[in-house]
């Protein structure tokens, strides 16, 4: 006597998905992942703001370790009304101590003006809306510079940077010549 087993009984529905079936699943997929496009290239794409930050804490870095290891004076130059920051050498003639804020190179002096080395500019839409070193504002210079110096201070320094509704502000802490970086508080 043999039975004959079948492998499934007639009112059980097919074991596998249909073709429409797959095509829905797979038009959903895609029109998620194109919904989240372009949130995912923001994410990796740095303009405006976001980049000006970095740019500027990179050449405050840059001018601390500058300043550090060749055991000179550096500076950063601040060129507001150009919206442009500069890091340079301080000439060898520069008193031990310069005045935050003002030049430190003399023209009757026998020491080239300072070398910059490398510079960045703000994007059209940042601006530069607070520029304090050691408590005077230099918002209005054609330049004002910031001093590094070789023990690790440098002057303090207060940046707001204004971009749309966006207020960003960046301060120098003068014993460690650290940026710190924060939203305006108002």
């Amino acid at each position: 006597m043999t039975m004959k087993i079948s492998a499934r009984p007639k009112n059980f529905p097919p074991a596998a998905f249909t073709l429409i079936e797959l095509m829905v699943v797979v038009a959903i997929v895609g029109l998620i992942a194109a919904m989240s496009i372009p949130s995912i290239l923001q994410t990796f794409r740095k303009e405006g703001m976001r980049q000006t930050l970095e740019d500027v804490q990179a050449l405050l870095r840059d001018a601390r370790a500058r300043a550090i290891y060749s055991n000179r004076t550096a500076m950063i130059v601040f060129r507001p009304v150009e919206k442009r920051m500069e890091l340079a050498d301080a000439p060898m003639d520069a008193s031990p101590i310069p005045l935050a804020g003002a030049p430190v190179h003399d023209s009757g002096s026998s020491s080239p003006p300072p070398i910059t080395s490398k510079a960045v500019m703000l994007p059209n839409n940042v601006d530069i809306a607070m520029l304090d070193i050691n408590l005077l504002d230099y918002g209005a210079s054609e330049a004002a510079y910031v001093h590094f110096f070789p023990n690790g201070t440098c002057d303090e320094l207060t940046l707001v940077l204004h971009c749309g509704d966006e207020w960003e502000k960046i301060s120098l802490e003068f014993s460690t010549a650290l940026a710190t970086v924060g939203p305006v508080t108002r």
